[in-house]
């Protein structure tokens, strides 16, 4: 019996260049990219989130993109569940998964389940946005210092997730995900993270955002908000699109707003290097400035021929 193909992984922070590894994977091996990735999902977030270009999409198939509109909500555990379907569908057909992103959350859920945290209460959600962060921190911070201490303090719908699950259990947060464990169901399965200095990251980083904004951000974000984007808060914790809403707004400067914007994808690049070494196991991939994916598939080809021959880092 023949064996499926098994899935590779690619994680790592924004900008280091992991749809371009993917994708370059992709066309050697005959496979299929499967977005893990909490915003690319949103039609019409496209500059800000960017996604794989019309070019991309047409030499190599993706999923989980451009999945619900701006009125619906999305989750790990529909990421799971479609991701699931897309892996089947992938590999019933010869081809080799390949999941690549930048949402560790997503990751982990695929790979240790969701936990035993209850679904969302409707009632009690609308209570907690509508509480002043401050408030729920102090809340958490005595009914849970371990989430307190570890949390993304500046993300509201994580912070209130956190507190929702406390209230609706009466458990510490912390307490209910402490059972999640890797495991990989496929024995040959690759998880690469794709890293870069702190430096490097941060030039691309930049010129990134400036790229977004003179592919037109602004006017992107001002479509969107026709569509729902300021009501769905989840799709607003998008980089980008919460600081130009706010310049919309007469907040400050377009100017202040670019330079706010590579400051918080910066920010948020570091958060996820320090998520993904936490808590995935990741074989790390370090790239230097001008350097491409080209130069790691030879080492990567080995390592699917011989998977011991990779670990660690190279």
């Amino acid at each position: 019996m023949r064996l499926a193909p098994a899935p590779i992984l690619i994680a790592g922070p924004t900008a280091t260049g992991k749809s371009e590894l993917a994708v370059s994977m992709a066309q050697k091996h005959g496979g299929e990219i499967i977005s893990v990735d909490s915003m690319q999902v949103y039609r019409g977030l496209d500059i800000g989130t960017a996604k794989p270009s019309s070019a991309e999409r047409q030499l190599v198939p993706h999923h989980l993109i451009d999945v619900v509109s701006l009125a619906e909500s999305f989750d790990a555990a529909q990421f799971v569940r479609q991701a699931h379907t897309a892996l089947a569908d992938i590999q019933v057909r010869g081809k080799v998964p390949i999941l690549c992103g930048g949402t560790g959350l997503y990751f982990k859920a695929l790979l240790s389940g969701l936990g035993d945290a209850p679904p969302a209460d409707p009632g009690l959600r609308a209570e907690l946005q509508a509480t002043p962060l401050e408030n729920l921190l102090r809340e958490l911070a005595e009914r849970d210092p371990a989430t307190h201490e570890r949390i993304d303090r500046s993300n509201p719908r994580r912070v209130i997730r956190a507190v929702e699950v406390i209230r609706l259990t009466g458990k510490p947060f912390s307490a209910q995900r402490a059972n999640w464990r890797i495991s990989l169901h496929w024995p040959s399965t690759l998880f690469l993270g794709l890293a870069r200095a702190p430096g490097d990251l941060h030039r691309r980083i930049d010129a990134r955002v400036e790229q977004m904004f003179a592919r037109g951000l602004v006017d992107e974000t001002q479509v969107l908000l026709k569509q729902g984007l300021a009501q769905n808060e989840t799709a607003m914790q998008a980089l980008g699109y919460r600081q130009v809403v706010e310049y919309l707004a007469g907040a400050r400067s377009l100017p202040q707003t670019l330079e706010l914007v590579k400051i918080r994808t910066r920010q948020f690049a570091k958060r996820q290097m320090t998520w993904f070494r936490r808590y995935l196991p990741l074989t790390w991939l370090s790239l230097g400035p001008g350097q491409g994916s080209d130069m790691l598939l030879e080492k990567i080809e080995i390592a699917i021929s011989r998977p011991k021959s990779l670990s660690g880092h190279f």
